[in-house]
């Protein structure tokens, strides 16, 4: 299965590349929104875990209060074979729990409050587990490269409305259609946006996997996905941007069951059933 999320991956990345290059020949030039597109999210990378963190007001876990929960994550760090990441607390009700930093080097595992309270230690160290696999297979590196090409797409898709109201531009101009310019403004951000949500739902699906293998036992984290979905629905996260919900394991803002084709998430049911058919060899 891990190889069929690493290709599936590629081939959206490809995809996403794809409607880019395809816009790119409509105008004749992309540079420009691709190189403003890199600049934002070039920072976004670098800076990302200290923007996340200071958004969901996250302390760093003091050594002797959190002994256990940072013994977890140093062992599952250890058979990850990945340096020891960060450990944060998030003052929340809402049990979840997130991974950030541009590379191993620098990464953070960030878990609310109550998750602690609500999940065994099994079940947390298949969480922490799930985290470490988003740190060891460089998630965050992979979301940017996709919000870089889709964010590409957007600013294209902007100029395209523009151009429909000033009368088309390039190849516009002379055919006249301002009809193709509506359709591409309205689209291409679309098809981008799904496409970029199919990859955060790849990834999850393979951290999932990955975390499992580190502690050599998927049910912990089946079981713990139910957990935290159920508690979820009841305590959604009350501050934070719905814009950083890919981070968490589970959604944490919305209680409600969005479509498939436009989550951040696949359907826990299903993460759980993957995980649950699994089997390991000791």
């Amino acid at each position: 299965m891990a190889l069929g999320n690493q290709i599936r991956t590629v081939m959206l990345l490809g995809a996403l590349t794809g409607v880019l290059v395809a816009i790119g020949a409509y105008f004749g030039n992309i540079y420009l929104a691709l190189i403003f597109a890199i600049v934002m999210n070039f920072g976004s990378y670098w800076f990302s875990h200290k923007i996340v963190l200071m958004m969901y007001r996250a302390k760093e876990a003091d050594v002797g209060k959190y002994a256990r929960l940072h013994q977890l994550v140093s062992e599952v760090a250890k058979k990850a074979n990945v340096p020891k990441p960060k450990v944060y607390v998030v003052p929340s009700q809402n049990p979840n729990a997130f991974a950030t930093g541009r590379n191993p080097k620098h990464a953070v595992v960030a878990v609310t409050q109550s998750i602690m309270d609500l999940l065994t230690e099994k079940e947390l160290k298949g969480v922490i587990a799930h985290e470490i696999a988003h740190v060891k297979h460089r998630d965050i590196l992979i979301a940017s490269i996709a919000a870089t090409v889709a964010g590409t797409i957007s600013m294209l898709a902007f100029m395209a409305r523009w151009a429909a109201i000033f009368g088309g531009m390039g190849r516009s101009r002379d055919s006249g259609n301002i009809i193709e310019l509506l359709a591409l403004a309205i689209i291409a951000p679309l098809i981008a946006a799904v496409i970029q949500l199919a990859i955060s739902r790849s990834r999850e699906y393979l951290a999932d996997e990955s975390g499992a293998k580190y502690v050599g036992d998927g049910k912990p984290l089946a079981s713990a996905l139910k957990k935290l979905e159920a508690q979820s629905k009841r305590h959604p996260m009350r501050f934070g941007s719905p814009s950083s919900a890919h981070l968490f394991i589970v959604n944490p803002f919305s209680g409600r069951t969005m479509l498939k084709l436009f989550s951040t998430h696949p359907p826990v049911d299903d993460r759980v059933a993957r995980l649950t058919k699994m089997h390991f060899k000791y």
